[in-house]
C-alpha cells in the first residue's frame, strides 16, 4: 500500500549515511557541478564558474544532507538521482545565502 520509502519503518531508517559507497568521484563532481551551477543561479542570477559552482554543490550536498536528516524528512545525498540533487541545491542554497549575508555585513563593517 505504502512505499517503504515515504514511510520509514523506524526513527533509525530515515537516518543513512551521507553518501551511497558507490557513487564515484566523477558522480560527486557532476552532482555538484549542476546542484552548485542551479542553486548560484537561484541565488545570485549568475554561475560562479565552474571550479566554484562544483565545490559549492559538493559543500551544499553536504550541508543539505544535514539539513534533512535533522528534520528528519530524508537521508540526504544517496546517489547520483533527483532527491539528491534537491538535496544538494537545497544545502548549496542554504550556504550560498550564509555566505551573502556573512560577506555583506562583513564588507559593511570594514567601510565604516
Amino acid at each position: 500500500m505504502y512505499s517503504a520509502l515515504a514511510f520509514p519503518k523506524t526513527l533509525a531508517d530515515t537516518v543513512v549515511v551521507d553518501s551511497n559507497p558507490t557513487m564515484s568521484i566523477i558522480s560527486w563532481i557532476v552532482l555538484g557541478l549542476i546542484a552548485g551551477f542551479i542553486a548560484s543561479k537561484l541565488v545570485n542570477k549568475t554561475g560562479e564558474g565552474i571550479f566554484l559552482d562544483i565545490v559549492l554543490g559538493i559543500v551544499g550536498a553536504v550541508i543539505g544532507g544535514f539539513i534533512v536528516r535533522a528534520l528528519g524528512i530524508g537521508g540526504g545525498v544517496s546517489g547520483f538521482n533527483i532527491p539528491s540533487l534537491l538535496v544538494a541545491v537545497l544545502g548549496a542554497v542554504v550556504f550560498l545565502v550564509a555566505y551573502h549575508a556573512l560577506r555583506g555585513n562583513l564588507g559593511k563593517s570594514r567601510t565604516s
